[in-house]
């Protein structure tokens, strides 16, 4: 963690030797998740997301530039349905995304793409319930990995002066969860499988830009 914290500071320093701008910004709003494999569907979490960040002009039209952020995160799942089963999964994650990002000359749209490194804060307590005699997750262990590397795409435009307005997509490229048990009982008999799990988010935020 640290030594990412390190590099990603050493190139926006880099970057930022040779940018024309830089623009600080603080960011605040909120995430719909839902973990990709826990036979959960829809994005039913919501948590919060903010934190800083710095966007660097790194072209001489100012088209192009690179974003770095730190973020607080909380992503998850969330179903009350009990179908298949009911659960609340909080994970809370520090977020260090990098994005490259290009304005567009006519609409005024900034668009990018990107990495993210999360760091789990803490490992998740996990709420629910199901009928065993039907659909069991297997209850013995929700420990997630520590580190989330995920692709990141997003899109903002200008509400008003330094105010903007932020969606973000972001899909974990790593299974933040390996291997969990699932067990189903239908036509007379158990049947049990395992999936990789991946942290799935939609982001939606204010930026003020300084």
């Amino acid at each position: 963690m640290k030594r990412l914290t390190i590099l990603l500071l050493l190139l926006l320093l880099t970057t930022a030797s040779q940018a024309q701008r830089i623009h600080a910004y603080l960011t605040s709003g909120v995430t719909l998740s839902q973990i990709e494999g826990d036979e959960l569907k829809g994005f039913r979490s919501t948590g919060y997301v903010g934190g800083i960040g710095a966007l660097a002009s790194i072209s001489s039209n100012n088209r192009w530039g690179l974003t770095t952020e730190v973020l607080f995160t909380r992503r998850g799942a969330y179903n009350n349905s009990g179908d298949p089963y009911s659960a609340n999964i909080k994970l809370d994650y520090i977020d260090i995304p990098v994005l490259l990002h290009f304005q567009d000359p006519y609409g005024g749209m900034l668009f990018g793409l990107g990495l993210c490194y999360g760091r789990l804060v803490q490992q998740p307590h996990f709420q629910g319930k199901y009928n065993p005699n039907y659909f069991v997750p297997d209850t013995s262990d929700y420990s997630f990995s520590h580190d989330d590397f995920a692709v990141v795409a997003d899109a903002r435009f200008t509400v008003w002066r330094g105010l903007q307005f932020n969606i973000r997509w972001q899909y974990s490229l790593l299974p933040v969860k390996r291997d969990w048990q699932f067990s189903e009982y239908r036509q007379g008999r158990w049947y049990s499988w395992s999936n990789n799990c991946y942290n799935h988010s939609l982001i939606i935020r204010l930026i003020y830009q300084f």
